[in-house]
């Protein structure tokens, strides 16, 4: 349950007075709301962060005002001359002056009663806005603040500026976030003294009111101490949960699975290669926790053509050596397929049963399936979605492995864990091929341990990648014509699948025409998302036998396509994909004997950032150094699709020395931790607080749930 002190913050904001429903609904376009909250609240306002500040600290006399500077002046209400009568072009003009001169404050299409009420003659008012000259004389159009003496203490000298929408004034949410500002309710401290001290942050309530209510314009940027204390609470709060998560899963009792080692030397006996060291390794470090009498989690990372898919076969088969079931599930039809493909041949050399359910098995072949996968007839089953389905029993699933986990969330996860048989959960094996960061490890995977494979299998080539121009496609077509003319075979990379008016974008389709007559329609394939599952699978066959000889296809073939011959990629429009993107792109040619290329087509001038993306592709394979530039150049939150995955987006930690406190909060997390592990001291109590406040309570328990 959330402590009662918090209870005024996650308030909804039509709490607040000025916000209606209209209001809300822009607040919600507006305000960044966490997955699976449908209604703006009080806290959300609190992080909505300001991108700068309007100055209205200047007050001078309105003969010292200077025109196209924002002056605070404080003047008498003179005459009142409205437009005349039928002209609703001209403004409304109200003459004010002091001591030292006289300003017209000036508007136009305004309500008569609106401007007496807010200026009554002779009255004193404070006005605030941009000052500038017409026909020599000084004038306000539209001044952004007229206040009464009374409250002139209101009036912002340093107003924050927010990200707005249409429709939403700056003016309405400044009123908002101040309302929310005095909601918040005195807080014990939960970072540690001396760091704070020796950072020169204040407490979190003070950060919070100078980051809304300025006393400085630094106070705004993200490198300021009151933005930098916050950043660091998120994630300390992160980093926290996550520590805990690995806590309670490591204090749950797992199953202990001990092979043999039959199945997986026969598997062995029939590789066509030795295995690597990395893999070695890995494998070693799977078998201990598999037979470690706590509960298994850990990801495997490796570069493209790394070898994963063996790694995920020889751990599946400690589980069917150790006479249970294993399941591996991928997040499309295409990569299950290709996964069954490719270890169908090893499991018949070993004598292991292996099926495939996605979400096109249906009525009897399904039922016949699931029966025999219930009746322990099936050690490994290979699938989608489709295996969180509850229908989907097994008979004793000790071990699973989630290929490309960035795509699913910690509820599918935790779903598949949970069939595991003996009520004790199934060991999980994560894999990507989307190498990590070591600051985005921290943040999305703090909850697993983490093997890498950092080599490529014997014989394997470097593949060699050039950077063209768009124009350049002719040139390149004749030198394809004599690479296939070699035994060749091309894949085509479009961004969309059918072209329009707005795109200048390659399609898919129309590429597909374009080749097809300078090739001939039986040598060209096409491949595309939006296509029939039968029509996908009958095209990758043909493209897999060698009849088609160029594959022209949207990026549906990222991940997981695995033909050998295959030894060029081209790319229309490099400029336009995210560097892991590029790099898991080339990772589908330079898997056999023959000379690899991938060619960038891109479209000139590139921007900054496109052109130091296709660089570092030319410059180099590794996949590990290619996702650090790419956390570079995208920002943490990007670079694994965190918007689909349910992986956490930072509100406030997007701060420059991002991976600096980051390595700090957990430092701190483990730290605390290892001292108070139930948080029961007065700074764990405090740190249950902070969890609370930054909603990481939810995680929390859902791990505890599993």
């Amino acid at each position: 349950m959330r402590p009662d002190q918090l209870t005024p913050l996650f308030a909804a904001a039509r709490s607040l007075a000025g916000i209606g429903l209209r209001m809300e609904i822009l607040l919600k376009k507006a305000l960044r709301l966490p997955p699976g909250v449908n209604e703006p609240r009080v806290i959300d306002l609190l992080w909505h962060t300001p991108t700068g500040v309007i100055d209205r600290r200047a007050t001078p006399t309105v003969a010292a005002a200077l025109p196209g500077t924002i002056a605070t002046l404080e003047v008498r209400v003179g005459k009142h001359k409205p437009a005349p009568r039928g002209n609703t072009r001209a403004p409304y003009k109200v003459i004010c002056e002091d001591d030292s001169g006289r300003i017209d404050l000036v508007f136009f299409h305004a309500e008569r009663r609106f401007i007496e009420r807010q200026l009554p003659t002779g009255s004193v008012r404070t006005v605030s806005g941009r000052v500038e000259s017409y026909n020599d004389r000084k004038q306000m159009t539209h001044p952004d603040y007229i206040v009464a003496p009374e409250v002139r203490a209101d009036l912002p000298l340093l107003e924050p500026i927010y990200p707005l929408t249409a429709g939403l004034s700056g003016k309405v949410l400044l009123k908002a976030a101040r309302q929310a500002l005095e909601r918040v309710p005195h807080l014990p401290e939960w970072q540690d003294w001396a760091w704070l001290a020796q950072r020169g942050w204040p407490d979190a309530r003070s950060a919070l009111l100078r980051l809304h209510r300025p006393q400085d314009a630094h106070d705004v940027s993200p490198a300021s101490p009151p933005w930098q204390r916050l950043a660091y609470d998120e994630l300390l709060a992160g980093q926290l949960a996550l520590a805990l998560v690995r806590q309670s899963l490591k204090s749950q009792p797992g199953r202990q699975v001990v092979g043999d080692g039959s199945v997986r030397a026969r598997i062995a006996d029939a590789l066509p290669f030795g295995l690597t060291g990395s893999q070695r390794q890995a494998l070693q470090e799977i078998a201990g926790d598999m037979a470690s009498p706590h509960r298994m989690l850990r990801l495997l990372q490796g570069d493209v053509g790394s070898g994963k898919t063996v790694v995920a076969l020889m751990a599946m088969a400690v589980a069917v050596e150790a006479g249970t079931q294993a399941a591996l599930m991928a997040p499309t039809e295409v990569l299950a397929r290709q996964h069954a493909d490719t270890i169908a041949p090893f499991a018949e050399a070993a004598d292991l049963r292996l099926a495939l359910l996605t979400g096109r098995e249906k009525g009897r072949t399904r039922t016949e399936l699931l029966q025999r996968l219930a009746a322990g007839e099936i050690d490994i089953l290979i699938g989608t979605h489709a295996l969180f389905q509850t229908d989907v029993l097994f008979q004793d699933l000790a071990f699973a492995v989630i290929d490309e986990q960035h795509r699913f969330g910690v509820h599918q996860r935790l779903a598949l864990q949970s069939k595991g048989g003996g009520g004790r959960g199934a060991g999980v094996l994560v894999m990507t091929a989307t190498p990590i960061p070591r600051t985005l490890l921290m943040t999305h995977y703090g909850d697993l341990d983490v093997s890498k494979l950092t080599e490529k299998p014997a014989g394997r080539k470097p593949v060699v990648t050039k950077s063209l121009p768009v124009d350049a496609i002719e040139r390149l077509i004749d030198r394809l014509r004599v690479q296939l003319t070699e035994g060749a075979q091309i894949y085509w990379v479009c961004p969309l699948i059918e072209g329009s008016e707005k795109s200048e974008l390659a399609a898919a389709q129309e590429r597909h025409a374009h080749l097809s007559q300078r090739f001939g329609a039986d040598a060209v394939g096409l491949l595309h998302g939006a296509m029939p599952d039968k029509i996908k699978d009958a095209t990758m066959s043909a493209f897999a036998a060698g009849t088609l000889k160029i594959l022209v296809a949207t990026t549906v073939i990222e991940v997981g396509v695995d033909v050998a011959n295959a030894n060029i990629m081209v790319i229309e429009h490099a400029e336009r994909f995210g560097l892991a993107q590029l790099h898991q792109l080339r990772g589908r040619v330079g898997r056999g004997s023959r000379e690899s290329y991938c060619m960038l087509l891109h479209k000139p001038p590139l921007g900054d950032a496109a052109r130091q993306r296709l660089e570092m592709l030319e410059a180099t394979e590794d996949g590990f150094k290619i996702a650090e530039k790419d956390l570079e150049l995208r920002g943490g939150g990007e670079v694994l699709g965190a918007r689909q995955s349910g992986m956490p987006e930072f509100r406030l930690a997007t701060v420059p020395n991002f991976a600096e406190l980051l390595a700090a909060a957990r430092d701190d997390a483990r730290l605390v931790l290892a001292q108070d592990p139930r948080l029961t001291s007065p700074r764990g109590e405090a740190l249950r607080l902070l969890l609370y406040l930054f909603e990481c309570d939810e995680a929390v328990r859902l791990f505890r749930a599993a």
